[in-house]
């Protein structure tokens, strides 16, 4: 996989970068994409691939680039050093607590989007810095956890 940066916008302290990802396969096939990462959080802009992608593996294709991306653009990464830089410091993904205490953050989370008309799900997804099919899990077991409504009751 090589990762390089687009381009990249500053407003006041807060950074947003592009990153051109491609991950290439020893069969010829090929995907670019064009990555997002602003404060922690990484998301897909544009997507092409040679074949095409079916929709399991563009649904996947998000948790295959994530960790290699953040360790090339994260936080304390040269992004001018592209995929060759040097080792990551920390991660971009912020620390998160696990079991109980992580399921009623996630719930908290959650229910904040809603009550403020954002997405929920893309809440999660920064709070956490996980990728959406991890979050989903996580809003799931908080569910489990009876922190969250079950998803068939509407308030």
């Amino acid at each position: 996989m090589s990762v390089w940066p687009a381009w990249e916008v500053r407003e006041d302290e807060r950074a947003t970068s592009w990153f051109t990802v491609r991950l290439a396969f020893t069969d010829g096939a090929r995907i670019d994409a064009l990555a997002v990462v602003c404060e922690g959080c990484a998301s897909l802009e544009e997507v092409r691939s040679q074949p095409a992608l079916s929709l399991h593996d563009l649904a996947e294709l998000a948790d295959w680039i994530e960790e290699p991306l953040f360790e090339a653009c994260g936080p304390g990464a040269d992004p001018a050093a592209g995929s060759g830089g040097s080792a990551v410091a920390r991660r971009a993904r912020p620390a998160w607590p696990h079991g109980v205490e992580g399921r009623w953050l996630v719930a908290q989370e959650y229910r904040a989007a809603q009550e403020g008309g954002f997405d929920p799900v893309l809440a999660v997804m920064c709070a956490t810095g996980h990728s959406r099919r991890k979050s989903l899990r996580l809003i799931s077991q908080a569910r489990e956890s009876g922190f969250l409504a079950p998803r068939h009751a509407r308030r």
